[in-house]
């Protein structure tokens, strides 16, 4: 199955838990994320088959216009990005570390599709907004050339954007950075 990512901003709270609603009973999608994000927006993910997360997005843009601040769909996303949005976090091996940070949800996703399409890494974890100010940001892991390979190409991608953060590798963490990630 091709997976494909709808990411809403709204700027109520309280209007963008009627858009959820609206785009659940739109179209066979399924949420990613339905939550408040700061400072006092309300982002709205969502994935399933193109069509169908392309009709709830322009049901929930075409009733909530005055409170629409971004709509961005993301399609083709590779399905480990999709596990990784819904909290799943491999078995993976520890390696080495990358980090993508970006100003938007929407280029943290496609930094991760476009890493994780460019080398062998895991995603250790993809956090969308919550309690990053907004942001984004990925945590890769594999081998040291795959994982600078993969910050690389996700890096890029969102700095031809405007919206790139920062990065990083780090070649040999140490064992109790691991607790934390």
């Amino acid at each position: 199955m091709q997976y494909s990512v709808g990411v809403i901003e709204l700027k109520s709270v309280a209007k963008g838990i009627q858009a959820a609603d609206d785009a659940l009973k739109s179209a066979g999608i399924s949420l990613i994320s339905a939550q408040p994000i700061c400072p006092g927006k309300f982002e709205l993910i969502i994935t399933g088959e193109l069509a169908q997360v392309n009709a709830s997005m322009e049901k929930v843009r075409d009733t909530y216009t005055s409170y629409l601040i971004d709509s961005v769909l993301l399609g083709r996303i590779d399905p480990t990005v999709v596990k990784a949005l819904l909290g799943a976090q491999p078995q993976a091996e520890r390696g080495a570390i990358g980090t993508i940070e970006t100003f938007s949800v929407a280029s943290a996703i496609l930094a991760a599709d476009t890493a994780v399409k460019s080398a062998k890494v895991d995603i250790l974890e993809l956090r969308a907004a919550r309690g990053v100010g907004g942001k984004g940001i990925v945590y890769f892991t594999g081998e040291v050339a795959d994982v600078t390979a993969a910050v690389e190409a996700g890096s890029r991608y969102a700095k031809e954007q405007g919206l790139l953060v920062g990065s990083s590798v780090i070649g040999s963490p140490h064992e109790e950075l691991w607790n934390y990630l």
